[in-house]
């Protein structure tokens, strides 16, 4: 499994083509896919590329079961 920094994941940003990547609880998601995820964030919430596991413990209005629906590309370096 391909390992990350926070600042790798940072380029999953949705811009420029770039794929959408996010980080919960240290797995890195692609949720490029997500018609959700189309501009690079999230409900005007969550930007594409950072780690959202504290956001959506905390304040996501769905479980994050929601991140079932899409790949783990790899997990965060510790």
């Amino acid at each position: 499994m391909q390992e990350f920094t926070l600042e790798e994941v940072a380029k999953y940003n949705g811009t420029d083509n770039e794929k959408v990547y996010v980080v919960y609880a240290g797995q890195v998601y692609d949720v490029t896919a997500s018609e959700f995820w189309e501009s690079g964030e999230h409900m005007g919430l969550h930007e594409a590329g950072t780690d959202l596991t504290e956001s959506l413990d905390l304040e996501a209005p769905h479980e994050t079961d929601a991140l079932d629906n899409f790949p783990v590309v790899g997990k965060i370096k510790e």
